[in-house]
């Protein structure tokens, strides 16, 4: 069934593998850093919401601004994480294939370049879409909004 040829394309292919094993362990890593900015960003938005109605009208329009700023950013997050899973997709597919071609001895080069190139166009939207998700947030951590009821928890609010 195999030859010693195809347990050399298989190792082969095997080797070629590793790199874009590597290149998941990396998008997993990203999507690990975006669900987590996702998590604070929808907890800052809940904690906010629930406080809104006990702003003062100058804090109030403040408060929606932040909310719309969250809002943003989720979406944002969201966009990032979608396009990370999808090179990470394309990155399987790739080996996949790979492993297949070289088992039933077609040439799917072509192919797999093309996936790869996929792969890295997904990655790099995300990062971009990454990006400005980072620059909302510097923006906003100027511009937040601390309720009453935190103020009065917090002691470093209170020293100001």
């Amino acid at each position: 069934m195999f030859t010693s040829s195809h347990f050399g394309d298989i190792a082969h292919v095997i080797q070629l593998a590793i790199a874009p094993v590597f290149l998941l362990t990396a998008i997993a890593t990203i999507i690990n850093v975006l669900i987590a900015r996702l998590a604070r960003a929808v907890d800052r938005r809940r904690v906010l919401e629930e406080h809104l109605p006990e702003f003062a009208e100058a804090k109030h329009r403040q408060g929606v601004r932040e909310l719309g700023m969250l809002n943003r950013r989720v979406t944002l997050v969201i966009w990032a994480a979608g396009l990370a899973v999808l090179s990470a997709l394309f990155i399987c597919v790739l080996i996949g294939i790979a492993f297949v071609g070289a088992v039933v001895g077609i040439d799917l080069s072509k192919v797999v370049a093309l996936l790869f190139i996929a792969a890295v166009v997904a990655l790099t939207l995300c990062l971009i879409v990454f990006l400005r998700e980072i620059s909302i947030a510097a923006v906003s951590a100027r511009q937040t909004v601390t309720p009453q009821s935190l103020e009065r928890r917090n002691p470093t609010a209170e020293a100001k």
